[in-house]
């Protein structure tokens, strides 16, 4: 009975970890310790902290973040007079007006991370003919997840000899190698406010793992749901094998 309860309780709870790889996947990619990997695991406040930045100092001048608001910031930590200061700094289109005009305002903690390009063809045209790709689910879009974007992020290396792939557009975790996007990073591209060293694996680290929770805001409520679930069937049930065996122990 016991070794039953075990597996069911493993077996459960093993759908509440990070997706794995899929099998035959053709690019290999490296193994990272996240904080939010297994049953237990929770998100890294000061690595979302820092991962906001990325994106905000790097990454949001060509990728937008359209699904994420910015009052979804006090998940990561912060007061609510500091994400209205955050908002504050953004410029968003509002309107019509009562003229019937759009027009220009401070950003406020219900708005929308805002679109870098004012449509998908002036981003196309801004990008060699390919819009980039909306960053907010991308940690749940891609086989690998945030371990897939942070090795994308660390993998540009010179092109080897006898590929006709451009300098800098090489990428040995990217499949097939061609990338369209230039290297991103470089050594303190940012200031971390909390005096973290800025290398280019740490930034990578950060803004994937900002991007997991920008994908599944819910990772720890749900685990933690599942967990109490989990507990409860298993009190439940040796509570109805005990009523189970008193009932029938005198037909046994």
């Amino acid at each position: 009975m016991k070794k039953i309860l075990s597996g069911l309780f493993a077996a459960a709870l093993g759908c509440l970890t990070v997706p794995a790889f899929a099998a035959g996947d053709a690019v290999k990619l490296p193994s990272y310790d996240w904080s939010f990997e297994g049953v237990f695991g929770t998100y890294d406040k000061a690595s979302m902290q820092r991962g906001l930045q990325v994106y905000k100092d790097v990454c949001a001048g060509c990728h937008s973040l359209d699904l994420v608001a910015m009052r979804n910031l006090l998940d990561l930590g912060y007061s609510a007079d500091e994400v209205k200061a955050f908002a504050a700094d953004y410029t968003v289109e509002d309107g019509p007006n009562g003229e019937g005009e759009m027009f220009e305002r401070a950003g406020k903690p219900s708005d929308y991370f805002p679109n870098p390009f004012p449509n998908e063809q002036a981003a196309a045209a801004s990008n060699s003919g390919k819009a980039p790709p909306d960053l907010s689910l991308m940690a749940k879009a891609r086989v690998g997840g945030p371990t897939y974007i942070r090795a994308l992020l660390t993998g540009y290396e010179d092109t080897p000899e006898g590929l006709d792939i451009e300098d800098g557009m090489y990428n040995k975790y990217f499949p097939g190698h061609q990338i369209a996007m230039a290297s991103p990073l470089y050594e303190e591209a940012v200031e971390y406010s909390d005096g973290t060293p800025a290398t280019i694996d740490q930034m990578a680290a950060d803004v994937s793992h900002f991007l997991m929770w920008a994908a599944e805001p819910k990772l720890e409520a749900r685990k933690s749901t599942g967990i109490k679930v989990m507990i409860f069937l298993i009190i439940f049930t040796l509570v109805m094998y005990a009523a189970k065996r008193k009932v029938f122990a005198k037909v046994h």
